[in-house]
């Protein structure tokens, strides 16, 4: 059912607060999210898909002992000063038009109790308004970047929408979140629908890392946790009960959510890119090396 008012999307929360174990120890000292894919890091294509979507706030969720991403998206001009002298501003200007564009805000995440705890951290910042969300390890690649995609179909339903990818490959599957839901038909967002299906779906339920025999049968997983949240997800956050570890994690809200109001899935065109481990840290780096050499990149 469609949805003709909406509150405007200005909001998004990034979560990094991770401690980053499988790069010790590169990230001794160094954030995981600022490890970088060629000459910018993972969490600056992240930030920059945002705010291409228009979104004019991210609040970064950081562990009390992170600085260094705080001083990677502030202006500084001691460093302009020589650079703009050795005639090599422009080495820094995608990162300055950044900073031109959006405001940055931070939450302290005191321990690590999971994403769904690190999104209750950013909860005072956010206020009663819809807002998007990443975590800081994935990189798309679109022509139309993913959030803004994922935001036409909040803007339709005004309802809660997570961006999605269809695979063939069971094993794969069974190490990331599946999507099970129903197809729907609409013709404003089926420009162009994937090989196998429509783009639109109706989430029925989310389930985390299947057994291989019942994983989705559309074949849909969650790509790069990109989320368009309703301010119905507090109250689902809120009830949750913490693992024996004290971990709650979003993505038992988002399934919660699912059960009580409409919630959707859509599959992004854009190529999807997990950055959280060494191995795939490198083949995302060689994907754009390639693509810049090529003269395609953006």
């Amino acid at each position: 059912m469609e949805h003709t008012q909406t509150a405007n999307v200005k909001k998004a929360v990034i979560t990094v607060a991770g401690l980053g174990t499988r790069f010790l120890p590169a990230t001794k000292a160094v954030m995981k999210c600022l490890l970088p894919v060629l000459d910018k890091p993972v969490i600056q294509y992240i930030a920059e898909e945002m705010a291409d979507s228009g979104i004019k706030e991210i609040i970064f969720v950081v562990s009390p002992e992170h600085q260094s991403l705080k001083d990677h998206f502030k202006r500084d001009f001691v460093l302009e000063s020589a650079l703009r002298r050795a005639g090599k501003l422009d080495r820094i200007k995608s990162l300055n038009d950044l900073i031109a564009k959006v405001k940055f805000s931070y939450a302290v995440q005191p321990k690590p109790f999971g994403n769904g705890h690190a999104l209750l951290c950013a909860r005072n910042l956010i206020g009663d308004e819809p807002f998007a969300f990443s975590d800081g390890d994935s990189i798309i690649d679109s022509k139309v970047p993913a959030i803004k995609q994922i935001l036409k179909v909040y803007y339709q339903y005004g309802a809660s929408v997570i961006g999605a990818q269809r695979i063939k490959d069971k094993k794969v599957m069974i190490t990331k979140g599946n999507v099970f839901a129903k197809e729907i038909r609409n013709k404003k967002l089926e420009t162009s629908p994937p090989a196998g299906g429509l783009k639109l779906h109706l989430i029925k339920k989310l389930v985390e890392k299947p057994d291989i025999d019942h994983v989705s049968p559309q074949g849909l997983i969650v790509g790069g946790m990109r989320y368009v949240f309703t301010p119905d997800i507090w109250p689902v956050l809120k009830r949750l009960k913490p693992s024996r570890e004290g971990e709650i994690w979003l993505s038992e809200a988002a399934n919660a959510l699912a059960q009580k109001r409409p919630f959707y899935a859509y599959e992004y065109e854009g190529k999807y890119f997990d950055t959280g481990n060494p191995r795939a840290l490198l083949k995302t780096a060689v994907y754009f090396a390639e693509k810049f050499s090529s003269g395609v990149a953006k």
